[in-house]
């Protein structure tokens, strides 16, 4: 057979794939609990974008299948074994910043710019392309090849764990999901949320904290954060303080006062959460000013534990749960939702924390419990997905190292990763793409977009890859 140029075949197909990525995206996918319901569990939006590519694949004759509005996959091909593309169209929030409408999917500087458009809408639809590059050219398949839709992939993956008990488990497969050029292993996901014992608690003071807000997600490092205090006396003087906090972190905020009330809010850099470095957590930031002043003992204790025990320290120094392994590097820790309501005794702390593969996480919660108990808290809920670590040698990885070279020229070096993607959820699954080395990772920030020809290059890239490993 002579050698097909799968770059070429997806030139042929740019505008469409430009097109259809854009509508893809102009969806507003993100979760929505309060418009949950049997036809759409995760609300409308992300049904809304499970249907538009379902009903895409159907259009375009491959054999589709919804299962239950959880999930979805599109098929092609013929044979026993499965090959599997694990995508996902749900979202994270589109925070605040943004230069144009997050979900505008506006084209500028030759990039399509829209909360998804990395991760994950804009690689689904390249994976999409590159089946269908397949199917047209007309290639004959040994294996069946079957791109898996997910919906709650930002959150609990109550997806993929409702398709695998009623779905086949693919033999091998990848998810468009992460970075090039591939990534063999990834952390053990731990979310964990901690309570304030409210217990005992002493009578208001001159300065109490009444509610402190920040972050939606544990997944990423929050943007704003704002505080409400009642003070009896000496607001002009935290308002003072409050400012020199600003100027000298050179940061942004804020505050207004209604008579004894005073209303704090910072604003951060939102970043995923697999590197908090590379955000500016504002719940950090006002715990640490409000740890400053004399609250009361309540919220003394809420903001100082936050102070001392979480914040600007990414690694869990300070928590004594340290930890590196040469596979995947450092144990990370994000704070990434903070919640306090002294009317209501609330003070939690949502946390997420990612475990080298090596690392031990039944003894990092003994650590965690015991520093949690020390400091007048409790932990509700510590909930790990296992790291995931595929062997160098393995056919898949071998396969998709050549695929790799051939279509870039560059060594297909292996990565490892503090992310989470949907390849943990097969028994011999990696990540593979979209993002190309030396392009910044955009994924849950502000202004998040792909570069068109890094779309038109991935697509070429799936579309052999999926061949070499269904022929």
């Amino acid at each position: 057979m002579e050698k097909i140029n799968w770059l070429e075949e997806v030139e042929k197909r740019r505008d469409s794939l430009i097109k259809d990525t854009q509508e893809f995206l102009q969806i507003n996918s993100v979760l929505n609990e309060e418009e949950a319901s049997p036809q759409a569990p995760f609300g409308k939006g992300i049904e809304e974008a499970l249907q538009y590519l379902l009903h895409k694949g159907e259009t375009d004759g491959f054999l589709t299948k919804n299962v239950d509005h959880y999930a979805g996959h599109i098929e092609h091909g013929q044979g026993d074994e499965l090959v599997g593309i694990l995508c996902h169209v749900d979202v994270v929030p589109e925070g605040d910043g943004w230069t144009d409408e997050p979900f505008s999917a506006a084209i500028r500087d030759g990039k399509i710019f829209a909360r998804g458009a990395i991760d994950d809408k804009g690689p689904t639809m390249a994976a999409y392309y590159a089946l269908k590059i397949v199917k047209d050219l007309d290639l004959t398949l040994s294996k069946r090849v079957r791109i898996i839709i997910g919906t709650d992939e930002e959150s609990s993956w109550q997806c993929v764990g409702h398709y695998f008990k009623h779905e086949e488990m693919p033999t091998v497969g990848f998810a468009p999901d992460a970075d090039f050029p591939i990534i063999y292993a990834e952390k053990g996901l731990g979310d964990i949320e901690l309570q304030l014992d409210f217990h005992g608690e002493a009578p208001p003071s001159g300065r109490t904290l009444l509610t402190f807000d920040s972050g939606r997600r544990l997944n990423m490092v929050p943007d704003h954060a704002k505080a409400v205090l009642e003070v009896s006396e000496g607001k002009d003087d935290i308002t003072h303080a409050f400012n020199e906090y600003l100027s000298e972190k050179g940061i942004e905020g804020g505050y207004t006062k209604e008579g004894n009330a005073l209303f704090l809010s910072i604003k951060g850099v939102s970043a995923h959460a697999m590197e908090p470095d590379n955000g500016i957590n504002a719940g950090y930031h006002l715990a640490a000013f409000l740890h400053t002043v004399d609250l009361d003992e309540k919220g003394k204790s809420y903001v100082g534990f936050i102070s001392e025990k979480l914040a600007f320290d990414s690694r869990g120094e300070k928590l004594s749960i340290a930890y590196h392994d040469d596979i995947t590097d450092d144990l990370t820790i994000n704070t990434g939702v903070f919640r306090y309501n002294r009317e209501e005794s609330i003070g939690t702390l949502g946390v997420n924390i990612r475990f080298p593969v090596t690392c031990d996480t039944k003894e990092t919660e003994s650590l965690l419990r015991k520093e949690a108990e020390e400091n007048g808290f409790s932990i509700n809920k510590f909930n790990v997905a296992p790291a995931h670590h595929v062997p160098q040698d393995h056919g898949l990885i071998q396969t998709l190292q050549k695929v790799y070279e051939e279509q870039t020229g560059e060594k297909a070096e292996l990565l490892s990763i503090g992310g989470g993607t949907y390849a943990r959820s097969l028994e011999a699954g990696v990540a593979f793409g979209p993002l190309f080395p030396g392009r910044e990772d955009v994924a849950h920030q502000k202004d998040e977009h792909i570069f068109i020809e890094d779309l038109v290059k991935a697509t070429a890239i799936y579309a052999q890859a999926i061949y070499e490993l269904a022929k």
